[in-house]
Order: structure tokens, then C-alpha cells, then sequence
């Protein structure tokens, strides 16, 4: 079914339409037609609904990101899915009740949409476009891919799970997502993988740009990504076109995942799930990090590193030494621990 778009939100146009071009219905000429409509919170949502919920006798009012986890546990995708964007819903209209000049702006970007996928296309729309690139083509663009692949929108409720959980600036998931530009930034880079992938590599390179301008950050679209990935400040970050980023992986800001030179073909690393990679962090060349891998922050790595050992310096070596290099029990990508063991690295103390 085709829909109307008008980019005026209080125009009569903006609303749905069931007569595409050619029903012999003129009635609104000058509208363009998609697929897609964004919706118009005057058509959608009464500005009454912005006010909270009243609370439930079992409602914990201040709910840890750990405990919020749990609630996710034994759910399926389909259940999973349906209670983050409840939540995100419930977080926005307590916003709401906390800061009513909000309102609109919540209306606009949760509030008056049917879904996450619809929520999460029209913030990334609005946010990457410019005056010779519109939000409603992007729109477009972005909706139609998220609907049209659940494994992307799977990945995301992943990302959202691991930022609440292992950054604790992270006060909320409706928080993390219109806000938190390393979230946005790989989201976006989901879509535009999935372009490239389909030959559509005019628009993926576009929206790659788009990101480096916005937020600072530069992953290629040829770069394959995983589930419960974590870009944490995420400004300066940049990943090379055939690098691969496993699941469960935390970055952290001005991360570089290179090549060495001028070299064609596979050129960039690949970073195993599991992996903390701290900040200032060079790793370059068609190298691998093992899984439940640290690499300490400032590192150079030039060569591959074991699972589930540390590496630091420039260039970077491995606690421990190379023939008895010290296990980590835990991911660190999880505990988001940076200094432990650095003592048997070196015993410099200021």
C-alpha cells in the first residue's frame, strides 16, 4: 500500500492515504508517494498519553540495568522484542511526567510510533539528514530495512541490552536509544551493511559518510558486525572494509581497526566475541584477537593475540609474557575491567 508524505507534520497531507497516483482521486496532488509514512502525533497520539503510567504494586521505581537484564531472561525473540519496546515506551512517558517540555519531542521520537523498527528509522533519519538529503528519504531507506530483516533487529535489542548493562551512564533504554551516538552510529552501520550486501553501494557509502559527519564515527559498510556490540563514547572510532567484529564486543573511543598499507583483499582485523578493546586502541593488519581477548588502552597491535589473554604497549605485548601469558576467567567485554593484572606488566606506580 502506498502512503502520502508530506514533510509539513501539521499538514493535512501528512496523513494516511489509500488512493496512490492514478485512482482518479486528486484530491492532494502535490503529495509523493513510498512506502512508508512517518507518522504524525497529531494523527497518532492525544498529547493526554504523555503522562505516566500510574504504577503497579510491583513496579520497582528504580530498576538496576541488572535487573532489568533479568526480566529479559527465557524470552523469546518475538517476547523479548515486544518488552524492550514497552519499556522504552514506559521510560519515555515517566520522562514525560518528569520534564513535560519534553513532550513533543518524546511524542515525535517514541511515542507516536507502532514499533521499534519505526522509532529507531525515523531518529536515524532525522539525525542523518541534511538539506540535499532528506529525512524522508531516509525514511524510506531505513524503515524498509528493518522490517524487511529481523536478524537487524534482533542485533539491536542486543546493542540496547549491552549498553544498559555495561555502561553505567546508560540511566535507561529509551535513553540509549535517541541518545547514545555509538548505539545510533551502529545501527546505522547495520543498515548500510545490509545495502552493500545487495549491491546498493552508492547509498551505503552515502549513509557511511553521514555517520563520520554526525557522530564521529567511520565503520565502512563492508564491515561485518555482531550481536551485543558496545561503542562506548564511541568518537574517533574507525573500521576498515573487511574487518569482522564479533558478538558481545565492547570499544571504546578513538579505536582504530586498520589495515598496514596500501595492500588490497582481506586487510583489516578480526576481533573475536568476547573482546574489551580499550581506548586509543591501533590494531592493524589481517590479524585476529581471540575471543575473551583485552587489549589495554593506547595499544599498538601488530600481531595476533590468544583468547582470553591481555595485551598492552606499543607495540603491544602480553601479560604474563608470550609462553605463559596470564588467563583471564572472565569476558572482559562484560565486566568491563581495564587494569586488572597490570602489576606483572609493569610496576611502574606514579
Amino acid at each position: 500500500m502506498a502512503a502520502c508524505i508530506e514533510p509539513r507534520r501539521n499538514s493535512a497531507a501528512c496523513r494516511f492515504s489509500r488512493n496512490p497516483p492514478g485512482s482518479g482521486n486528486n484530491s492532494v496532488p502535490a503529495c509523493h508517494w513510498s512506502t512508508f509514512c512517518r507518522p504524525c502525533p497529531g494523527d497518532r497520539l492525544p498529547p493526554l498519553t504523555c503522562t505516566a503510567r500510574e504504577p503497579r504494586p510491583d513496579d520497582d521505581t528504580t530498576p538496576s540495568a541488572a535487573a532489568e537484564s533479568s526480566d529479559l531472561d527465557g524470552l523469546d525473540g518475538e517476547e523479548e522484542g515486544d518488552f524492550l519496546w514497552v519499556k522504552i515506551q514506559d521510560e519515555a512517558r515517566a520522562d514525560v511526567a518528569g520534564e513535560p517540555m519534553l513532550s513533543g519531542y518524546y511524542l515525535d521520537s517514541i511515542l507516536s510510533h507502532d514499533s521499534l523498527e519505526t522509532a529507531l528509522g525515523n531518529h536515524l533519519s532525522l539525525k542523518l539528514s541534511n538539506s540535499s538529503l532528506p529525512s524522508c528519504n531516509l525514511y524510506q531507506v531505513f524503515v524498509g530495512v528493518l522490517l524487511d530483516d529481523p536478524e537487524i533487529m534482533e542485533a539491536v535489542r542486543c546493542d540496547l541490552r549491552a549498553v544498559r548493562t555495561r555502561d553505567p551512564a546508560c540511566i535507561s533504554y529509551v535513553h540509549c536509544l535517541l541518545h547514545f551516538k555509538g548505539f545510533l552510529a551502529c545501527q546505522a552501520h547495520r543498515i548500510a551493511h545490509r545495502l552493500w550486501s545487495q549491491g546498493r553501494q552508492v547509498i551505503a557509502l552515502i549513509i557511511q559518510n553521514r555517520v563520520s559527519e554526525v557522530f564521529a564515527v567511520d565503520i565502512h559498510p563492508g564491515a561485518r558486525m555482531g550481536r551485543g556490540v558496545l561503542l562506548d563514547h564511541a568518537t574517533g572510532i574507525v573500521v576498515g572494509e573487511t574487518a569482522v567484529i564479533g558478538d558481545n564486543v565492547s570499544i571504546l573511543h578513538n579505536v582504530t581497526l586498520g589495515g598496514t598499507g596500501k595492500v588490497s583483499g582481506d586487510r583489516h582485523p578480526k576481533i573475536g566475541n568476547g573482546v574489551l578493546i580499550g581506548a586509543g586502541t591501533c590494531i592493524l593488519g589481517n590479524i585476529r584477537i581471540g575471543d575473551g581477548a583485552k587489549i589495554g588502552a593506547g595499544s599498538v597491535v601488530l600481531k595476533e593475540v590468544p583468547p582470553r589473554t591481555t595485551a598492552v604497549g606499543n607495540p603491544a605485548k602480553l601479560v604474563g609474557g608470550n609462553a605463559n601469558p596470564i588467563k583471564l576467567e572472565k569476558p572482559p567485554s562484560f565486566t568491563m575491567d581495564h587494569t586488572s593484572h597490570l602489576s606483572e606488566w609493569s610496576d611502574y606506580v606514579i
